[in-house]
C-alpha cells in the first residue's frame, strides 16, 4: 500500500513535469506552468521523505536531507528575486552547472559504495557480495555515463558563468581543437576500458537490468575512475573557454541538455521514475532547442562539441574603414517614429542592461495611440540564452502577439517605414550576409537594413558581443541615437508627447 502510494506520487510529479513544460511554451501560461511543474517535483520529494522509508528501503540522515532543501530553497527563492534580468543567463548557467554537479556527486558516491561492497556484503560468505546489493555491469555503464556529463556540464557551465560576468574572457591557442578533440576521444576509450574491462564479474548472481553481477574491484580500477573523472573536468573548460560570446546561447542550451541528461542517469541508476522523466524531458528539449539555436546561428552541432566556432573575432573585416557614421538627435528620432505608419522595434542585450522593457512598451503604447503600427523583430539567441528578449518583453506585459519571429520580421522589414533597434548589435550585423571573412558569416540575421530607416541607440560605437563592428552603423540609411536605453525612451516619450 506504501508503496503504491509512493509510485503514485513519482507519475504525478512525471505528469506535472509533462504539463509545465507544455505550458511553457506560451508566454501568458509560462508562469503557471512553472508553477505546476515545481509543485508536482515538492510532491515526489515530500513523497520520498514520507514513504520511500515506509516501504521497507533505508533511508538515513534525514536531518541533513531537510536541512539542505531548507538551505537550499531559501537560497534559490533569494537568489531568484533578487536577480537582474540582465543576469538572467548567468544565473541559468549558476544553476545548470549545480545540477551537472549533483549528478556528478552521485555518481561517485555510488562508486564508493560500490568499492565497500565486498567488505560489507558478507552475508553468504566471506568476500562475496550479497546479490541484494550487488552492481551490474550495465548499472556501472549508467554511472559512469553519468559521471562523465554530470561533470563536463559542471565545469562547462561555471566556464559560461564567467564569461557572462566578464570575469572570464574567450581563450584559445594553436591546436585548440586538436586538444579538444583528443580529450573527448580519450574519455570515450576510458569509459568504454572501465566500463567493459576494469571488473571482475560473477555470473553466478543473479541477473538484474543487464548483465551478471559486479564481484569485486582492484585499485587499478579506482585509479582509471580518477583518470576519467578528471578528464571529464578538464574537457568542459576546454569545451566552452575558446566560444565567442555570440555563440554564447547555443552552449547554455547544450549544457542544459547535458545536465537533464545526466539526472536522467540518476533515475535509471536509482530506478526513480520521476528523476527519469524530468531528465529526459529537460536532456530531449534542451537537445532540440540546441539544434534550433545551431540553425539560427548556420553552426553544425558538431562545431559546438568541439568549440571551435566563435572563438576569433579578428577575422572580420573593420566595417568603419572609410566610412563615417551619422547621429540623430532625440526630437529628430521622436519625429520620425511619430509620423511613420510603421514601426519595428528590435530589441537586443542593451535594453536588458539599462532595464527599459518598461518604458519601450509605453513608447509603443504611445505610438499606437498615434495611429503607429509597431511590432517587435525577436532574434532567436539575441541576448545572452534562448528566448531572453521574449522574457524580457513579457515582463512587461508586451503582448505576445507583437513579438515577430526572425523570418516573419524579415518578410516585413521592406515595409516598414522606422526600425529602431534598442542595443542589439550581432543579430543585424549585414558582415553576415556579404562578409565571408567575417566569424558571424552565413548566420541568418535580422535584415533590418531593408527598411526605409534605421535608428540605431547604443552608449558607444563599441562592437557587440562577437566582437566585432558593425556595417549598420556605417549604412547611409542608419542613424546612431547614442545614450542608455531607458533614458532616451524616456526621452522620446516626453517629445511624442508634447506633440499633442
Amino acid at each position: 500500500m506504501i508503496l503504491s502510494i509512493l509510485l503514485l506520487t513519482y507519475l504525478i510529479g512525471s505528469v506535472t513535469f509533462i504539463i509545465g513544460l507544455k505550458m511553457l511554451s506560451h508566454p501568458r501560461t509560462a508562469r503557471r506552468g512553472n508553477l505546476i511543474a515545481a509543485a508536482g517535483m515538492g510532491l515526489a520529494i515530500l513523497g520520498t521523505l514520507f514513504f520511500y522509508r515506509s516501504s521497507g528501503h533505508p533511508l538515513h540522515n534525514i536531518g541533513w536531507i531537510c536541512a539542505g532543501l531548507l538551505i537550499g530553497g531559501v537560497a534559490g527563492v533569494v537568489a531568484a528575486r533578487k536577480v537582474k534580468m540582465t543576469a538572467m543567463p548567468e544565473m541559468v548557467s549558476l544553476f545548470n552547472g549545480m545540477g551537472g554537479l549533483c549528478a556528478a556527486l552521485i555518481a561517485i558516491l555510488e562508486f564508493i559504495h560500490l568499492v565497500h561492497l565486498p567488505l560489507v556484503s558478507n552475508v553468504i560468505g566471506k568476500g562475496v557480495i550479497d546479490p541484494a546489493y550487488a552492481y551490474s555491469r550495465g548499472l556501472v555503464f549508467i554511472m559512469t555515463l553519468e559521471l562523465i556529463i554530470g561533470m563536463v556540464s559542471f565545469t562547462g557551465s561555471m566556464v559560461a558563468f564567467g564569461k557572462l560576468n566578464g570575469r572570464i574572457k574567450d581563450f584559445s591557442f594553436r591546436g585548440q581543437q586538436w586538444l579538444n578533440i583528443g580529450a573527448l576521444c580519450a574519455m570515450v576509450v576510458l569509459f568504454v576500458y572501465f566500463v567493459f574491462y576494469r571488473f571482475h564479474i560473477d555470473s553466478s548472481m543473479p541477473m538484474r537490468y543487464f548483465s551478471p553481477h559486479i564481484s569485486a574491484i582492484d585499485q587499478a580500477t579506482i585509479i582509471v575512475f580518477v583518470v576519467l573523472l578528471l578528464l571529464a573536468f578538464l574537457y568542459g573548460i576546454l569545451f566552452v573557454m575558446p566560444i565567442g560570446g555570440a555563440d554564447m546561447p547555443v552552449v547554455i542550451s547544450l549544457l542544459n541538455s547535458c545536465t537533464g541528461v545526466a539526472a536522467a542517469c540518476g533515475g535509471f541508476l536509482y530506478n526513480n521514475a520521476v528523476m527519469l522523466t524530468g531528465g529526459i524531458l529537460v536532456g530531449s528539449a534542451g537537445a532540440i532547442l540546441t539544434l534550433l539555436m545551431c540553425k539560427a546561428m548556420n553552426r553544425s552541432l558538431k562545431n559546438v562539441l568541439i568549440g571551435s566556432f566563435g572563438a576569433s573575432a579578428a577575422a572580420g573585416k573593420q566595417a568603419s574603414a572609410g566610412n563615417a557614421y551619422k547621429e540623430i538627435s532625440v526630437s529628430d528620432t521622436a519625429v520620425v517614429l511619430a509620423y511613420s505608419r510603421q514601426v519595428m522595434i528590435v530589441p537586443g542585450y542593451g535594453l536588458a542592461v539599462a532595464q527599459a522593457q518598461h518604458a519601450c512598451h509605453e513608447l509603443e503604447k504611445i505610438l499606437e495611440a498615434r495611429g503607429v503600427n509597431v511590432s517587435y523583430a525577436i532574434h532567436p539567441v539575441a541576448g545572452r540564452m534562448p528566448g531572453h528578449m521574449n522574457v524580457l518583453l513579457a515582463e512587461a506585459d508586451v503582448p505576445y502577439e507583437k513579438l515577430l519571429e526572425m523570418d516573419q520580421a524579415n518578410s516585413e522589414f521592406p515595409n516598414t517605414d522606422a526600425v529602431l533597434v534598442l542595443g542589439a548589435n550581432d543579430v543585424v550585423n549585414p558582415a553576415a550576409k556579404n562578409d565571408p571573412s567575417s566569424p558571424i558569416y552565413g548566420m541568418p540575421i535580422l535584415e533590418v537594413y531593408q527598411a526605409r530607416s534605421v535608428i540605431v541607440n547604443k552608449r558607444s560605437m563599441k562592437p557587440g558581443y562577437a566582437g566585432i563592428e558593425n556595417a549598420l552603423f556605417f549604412d547611409p540609411k542608419t542613424s546612431m541615437l547614442f545614450g542608455d536605453a531607458k533614458q532616451v525612451l524616456q526621452q522620446l516619450i516626453a517629445e511624442i508627447k508634447q506633440m499633442g
